[in-house]
């Protein structure tokens, strides 16, 4: 980023999240990946404050460039006739339950940025939905008034958009490699971990209730049929999306089962 934006943000004044850490608890299948590469260990809380505020930098230029884009949009009398869309990739971790990258399951790396605007989309909304990023095509045929192919498999999020409390799906499969499958869904979020060609680690959060997602449930007898359940769940996605199928699924659920 331009120097003048790193300038905004002093590395000493930046807040850890609640769940930083020094090393992620057990092995997840990619300790030493790519992105966990950027940052030492143990995790430090000054080399994490100074990543994240590097990334505060980055994310706050970016906002200046989707600026001067609205601004051209606006300044060529487009503006209330383009329907705009903000998303983005999978954000980094940065200390997070002891990770630096995207490469898990946990919310700051599956959660995206989603923000429709202009004609069609009430202002000023927001919907705790649970979306794909591929549902964007059908919405903007339903917000242009074209007709959605056959073949698309998103959903139009058009409901949604103009109720709060609207749902678009129940459930949301994740899955990242051959290492690591998870359903979350409104209230609980159940994740699965192969590792070394054995099932490992078994997480189950409240994320109502543990927004950081700090607190394993999966050991707790209190919850053992919110467990069976998503357990159930997350098969019964894994057949819907062909999982078992690809190279990817076949190596994660042929190691599972063996577990």
């Amino acid at each position: 980023m331009p120097p003048e934006y790193l300038e905004m943000y002093d590395p000493e004044a930046v807040e850890l999240p609640p769940n930083f850490m020094g090393g992620h608890p057990f092995d997840n299948g990619n300790l030493r990946g790519r992105d966990e590469s950027l940052a030492g260990f143990p995790r430090t809380p000054e080399e994490t404050r100074r990543h994240l505020a590097e990334y505060y930098a980055m994310i706050t230029h970016l906002d200046a460039q989707i600026g001067r884009i609205l601004d051209a949009v606006r300044d060529a009398g487009l503006l209330d006739f383009t329907v705009i869309v903000l998303a983005g990739d999978n954000g980094l971790a940065v200390g997070q339950h002891g990770l630096f990258g995207k490469q898990n399951l946990y919310e700051h790396s599956v959660r995206v940025p989603l923000i429709f605007a202009g004609p069609g989309v009430p202002e000023g909304r927001r919907s705790d939905a649970l979306v794909y990023l591929f549902d964007i095509f059908p919405t903007l045929c339903e917000l242009t008034g074209l007709e959605t192919p056959q073949t698309v498999e998103g959903r139009n999020l058009v409901p949604a958009l103009h109720d709060p409390q609207g749902t678009v799906r129940e459930t949301l499969y994740l899955a990242y490699v051959g290492l690591q499958r998870g359903v979350s869904e409104d209230r609980f979020k159940l994740l699965e971990y192969v590792v070394n060609g054995r099932h490992n680690m078994t997480q189950l959060f409240d994320t109502q209730d543990d927004p950081w997602e700090l607190s394993n449930l999966a050991q707790e007898p209190a919850y053992a049929d919110e467990l069976a359940r998503l357990r159930g769940e997350l098969v019964r996605l894994r057949d819907e999306s062909g999982d078992a199928d690809t190279e990817w699924g076949q190596t994660f659920w042929s190691d599972y089962d063996a577990g």
